[in-house]
């Protein structure tokens, strides 16, 4: 025997309110199977089952039109279910951007800059390493494997970065713009022309030079760990036994002319460039020496001058 359900059963059965099952009635979702005799409508099983399939598209952020689709089946339940789940995955990726954003105006303060850096494309943030490459290196004589290994890496910031890849992403961005940094690695980049032009080989990393910064961060560390002040006199034997390993790995006598070779390449922002691509891109951390380095740049100056 048919079972037909009054509106206050379908409430029951659904959890719906009585007035909501009457508008999707009146519109057409759930058909009328009869009345009472009273004049009142009942719905047979398979409008109960229209109405629990409205009620779950509905709870699942499905729109009423979209939900008619499926019930004239127009669009099949599994389309709805990916375009739905591709907009929410879309809709989480703003929301975590967003909440990233308020976390960094929350530590610095400033919310124009951080909102628009943040909203860049991908293509837009590497413009902006490429415009810092273009002016640093431009029209130099560079050795061709060094320009194409610094200009091939990319700004690789997810869709939803953590509030500290997004934070490197702004110091970054606005490292690359300071025209102080710009001056400071052209110089370097003009220096390296020079080196290339006297016959040295940088198209590759020193493997000896390599070992002698290894060795000289380790020991000037040590000494900031000892509490050290790089114009002390307990400095000098350190910067005495630096300077003479860095003479031996590059040829130049121990004296200003090495201290200011080694000022040239030294800028300490130039590493905190890789610290932060590698906080942005998610690659293993890379280890930051700025504070060895500024103290070591100190201490020359000071006992060599």
């Amino acid at each position: 025997m048919r079972h037909y359900y009054s509106i206050g059963e379908l409430a029951r059965l659904t959890g719906m309110s009585t007035r909501t099952i009457r508008f999707y009635s009146d519109s057409g979702l759930i058909p009328v199977a009869g009345r009472t005799a009273g004049g009142f409508r009942t719905y047979d099983v398979d409008g109960l089952a229209r109405l629990k399939l409205v009620r779950t598209l509905r709870d699942l952020g499905v729109d009423l039109p979209t939900a008619q689709r499926v019930l004239a089946s127009e669009v099949s339940v599994a389309e709805v279910a990916r375009a739905h789940a591709e907009a929410i995955d879309a809709q989480m990726r703003t929301l975590r951007l967003r909440r990233a954003v308020l976390r960094v105006v929350a530590r610095n303060g400033e919310v124009e800059m951080v909102h628009e850096l943040a909203r860049l494309s991908e293509e837009e943030r590497q413009a902006i390493l490429d415009d810092f490459f273009d002016e640093v290196f431009g029209g130099l004589d560079l050795d061709p494997a060094f320009d194409q290994r610094m200009r091939s890496v990319r700004v690789e910031l997810p869709d939803d970065p953590t509030p500290e890849q997004l934070e490197a992403w702004i110091e970054l961005a606005n490292l690359v713009r300071d025209p102080d940094f710009r001056a400071s690695i052209r110089r370097m980049s003009e220096r390296h022309q020079e080196l290339r032009a006297g016959g040295a080989d940088l198209s590759g990393p020193d493997e000896e030079q390599m070992r002698v910064f290894t060795d000289t961060m380790r020991r000037v560390r040590e000494a900031l760990d000892a509490g050290i002040a790089p114009d002390s006199e307990q400095a000098a034997p350190i910067v005495a036994e630096v300077g003479e390993q860095w003479a031996r790995a590059t040829g130049v006598p121990v004296g200003p002319q090495l201290w200011r070779r080694m000022e040239e390449f030294g800028d300490p922002r130039a590493e905190r460039y890789w610290v932060l691509l590698a906080r942005i891109n998610g690659w293993p951390p890379v280890p930051d020496t700025s504070a060895e380095r500024a103290w070591l740049l100190t201490a020359g100056r000071a006992h060599t001058e």
